[in-house]
Formats: structure tokens, C-alpha cells, sequence
């Protein structure tokens, strides 16, 4: 975008396209609206490209609280900085930066730790308007207010997000690439490197091979590890898998009557030392601390269940086993340096993100992008706001 188009636009509101969900479950219906410019800590970035996450997904079935419509989904996105609001100097109009859900204040005790990546000011929540004042940026042509949805909505031509979860980025990444690191790939790498802290040589079990458990396993990759154990229902997962270092495929609908941690502890000789679950199941969770070791062996939950879910554990086992069971939020990443270290990665030619698209599709047909995802068919699939 040029400086030409920023100066005319800084300041006013600017009518663009959306795609809109207006209930739970139908198709998305692309619409004009009117964003309204930032204020005090907002940026207004000009999407580039975006990509779905099954988090949209789950959301756009969603019913019941936190489920709130008429909502501009997406999460995972690239653009360009059209404009900033007072009190923002970290990017400046025409810089490439990617949205994140999760903020980085960079002021609290949890942002300024490295211990944590679990933002005080502005903690993790489905929120529907600006985290500062609850507002919303987006109207639609009738004056109604649309939602937000979890600090991004980037299923829109130009959104409104506060710089907390504005990450500015190498320019020469492509966009279709650098969208990926917003959400969903970080997150997987996240978690094996930063969260599990995945040592070289070791073994390792992933518990569904969707984008991010595939992410998972590309950061045990890059962390050296020596044997990683993909499982999944769907056989094509056992080739696709190979690309980002899985060793060994276990199909789970095909495995008798024995149970999956029995045939991991067999495969591993007493269990794998890192467990990822990765689908949001609490069954789930439950064989992967099962199929971990004893002594040392530790249990990463990634996927995301329904809030109500509650895990059941033996409160023995726990004490008797010395295995550990921890979350992983986008990781363990703090958005603001350890993106930085993945987009060097990449660029170094170490780190694998263009295996993850498999397909693209323009705006315009953004319901092929559900679609594909709710037949398997895609790992991600990048929409392009203008090709």
C-alpha cells in the first residue's frame, strides 16, 4: 500500500468488504461495512491475505455463549499498517505485521518474564470489541455493530487492532506464508520448543495430525528429536506426516482392542517422553498421559475442548508416576521476540511453512475454505483479499 492511500484515509472511517457470520453454522456472507479509524492504541491494518483455523471453525458452529453473532471471524492474517492511533510507536503506516490473538503489553509481570507468555493487562478471552473499551470498530452498512472476534477479525479488507497484538515482520516473507506464523504453525513449533522444551535424541507421540500436531512435529524436528510418533484416524496422515519428520504413523480406528497409550508404551518400550494432544479431547488427554514415561515423561495439551470438559486422573498415578501434565497457549511464544526467531528460521531454510498450505482460494469464495476444512482436505487454506 502507498503513503498516497494512507494520507487519504488516516483518520476516516473506510467502507471495505467483509465476510460476515450472521448465525451459527451458515455460510459466510460477504457484505460492505464501515471500520472505523483507530484510536488511542489501535492500529487499522489493511489485510493482505488470511488463512482458516479450525478455531474459526469451531467458533462458527458455536450456539451458546461464548458464541455471539453477527461476527467478523479469522484470526490468522498478514497486512499492512494503514494507519495508527495515538500512543502507538512500535509500527508506523506501510509496515508488514501479522496479528496475533494473544497480546504482548510488554509492561506487566508476565510480559516482562520469560517465564510466561500469559499477557495480565490484556489476559486470553473470546472477546467481542476492543479489550480497552469493549467498543467495537466494525459496523455494517445499516449502523449495527459487528463483533469482533478473539482481538483479530481478519476476515475483513481492513480491521482494527489494538498494538498489544501487532507483531511487525520481515517484509520479504510472502504473504501467504508469514499469515501462518500468526496463529497455528507458531503454535504447534511453540509447544514442542518452548513449552515442552523437547530434547535432542529423544521420543516423541503426537495426538492428532491436523495443522498443529504437524506443527508439533516440525518442532521436534528442529529440536532434534529422534523417533516422533504421529496418530491419527486418517491414513493419508501417515505420507503427509513424513514431511515434517514423523518416524512412525499409528492408525488409532485400527489398533483391536488394545488402547492407544498400550500400543505407544509397546512401540517405546515403557512410553514416549513427550506426549502432545492435539485435537481438544479429554479422552485424549487421558491416553497421551497414559502413553508417556514414567519418571520424566511429560503431557502437552494444545487442542482446545469445550469449556465445560473436565480431565479425570488417578491422583495416585500422578503421585506414584512423576510424570508432568501442562497447557500450552499459542505455544508458550511471546509474540513479540519469538516471531522474530521463526521467521529466521525460515528464512534461513530451516523451518517448514509452505508444506502446510494446501490451498488458496480468493475472497470471494471464502466458504470453499470451510468447506475444505470440514471435508480434511486441507491443512490451511490461505485467502487472498486481492489476487
Amino acid at each position: 500500500m502507498d503513503g498516497k492511500r494512507a494520507s487519504t484515509t488516516a483518520g476516516k472511517p473506510i467502507k471495505c468488504r467483509a465476510a460476515i457470520a450472521r448465525k451459527a453454522g451458515e455460510p459466510l456472507v460477504i457484505e460492505e461495512v464501515i471500520v472505523a479509524p483507530p484510536n488511542h492504541h489501535e492500529v487499522r491494518i489493511k489485510i493482505i491475505c488470511t488463512s482458516l483455523c479450525h478455531t474459526d471453525v469451531t467458533f462458527w458452529k458455536l450456539e451458546h455463549p461464548p458464541a455471539i453473532f453477527p461476527i467478523i471471524l479469522g484470526h490468522e492474517a498478514v497486512g499492512v499498517v494503514e494507519s495508527v492511533g495515538e500512543g502507538v510507536h512500535e509500527v508506523v503506516e506501510g509496515d508488514t505485521v501479522i496479528p496475533i490473538f494473544l497480546a504482548d503489553c510488554g509492561e506487566c509481570k508476565d510480559c516482562l518474564s520469560a517465564k510466561s507468555n500469559l499477557c495480565t493487562n490484556f489476559p486470553p478471552r473470546p472477546s467481542h470489541g476492543m479489550q480497552r473499551d469493549e467498543t467495537s470498530r466494525f459496523t455494517d452498512i445499516n449502523g449495527d455493530t459487528l463483533y469482533h472476534f478473539l482481538n483479530v477479525s481478519s476476515f475483513t479488507e481492513y480491521t482494527v487492532i489494538d498494538i498489544a497484538h501487532v507483531t511487525k515482520i520481515n517484509p520479504t516473507i510472502p504473504a501467504n506464508r508469514a499469515c501462518l506464523l500468526s496463529c497455528g504453525v507458531s503454535t504447534g513449533v511453540g509447544a514442542a520448543w518452548k513449552t515442552a522444551k523437547v530434547e535432542a535424541g529423544t521420543t516423541v507421540a503426537i495426538f492428532g495430525l491436523g495443522a498443529i500436531g504437524l506443527a508439533v512435529a516440525e518442532g521436534a524436528r528442529l529440536c532434534g528429536a529422534k523417533r516422533i510418533i504421529g496418530i491419527d484416524v486418517n491414513q493419508d496422515k501417515c505420507e503427509i506426516g513424513k514431511k515434517f519428520g514423523v518416524t512412525d504413523f499409528v492408525n488409532s480406528s485400527n489398533i483391536g482392542d488394545k488402547t492407544l497409550s498400550q500400543i505407544i508404551i509397546e512401540m517405546t518400550d515403557g512410553g514416549a517422553d513427550y506426549c502432545f494432544e492435539c485435537v481438544g479431547l479429554t479422552s485424549l488427554v487421558n491416553e497421551a498421559y497414559a502413553s508417556c514415561r514414567k519418571g520424566w515423561g511429560k503431557t502437552v495439551m494444545v487442542g482446545i475442548d469445550h469449556p465445560g470438559a473436565m480431565l479425570t486422573l488417578s491422583s495416585f498415578e500422578i503421585l506414584y508416576s512423576g510424570k508432568s501434565l501442562m497447557g500450552s497457549f499459542f505455544g508458550g511464544l511471546k509474540p513479540k521476540s519469538d516471531i522474530h526467531l521463526l521467521e529466521k528460521l525460515y528464512l534461513d531454510k530451516e523451518l517448514k511453512l509452505d508444506e502446510f498450505v494446501t490451498h488458496e482460494v480468493n475472497f470471494d469464495d471464502i466458504n470453499k475454505a470451510f468447506d475444505l476444512l470440514l471435508e480434511g482436505k486441507s491443512l490451511r487454506c490461505v485467502i487472498y483479499m486481492n489476487k
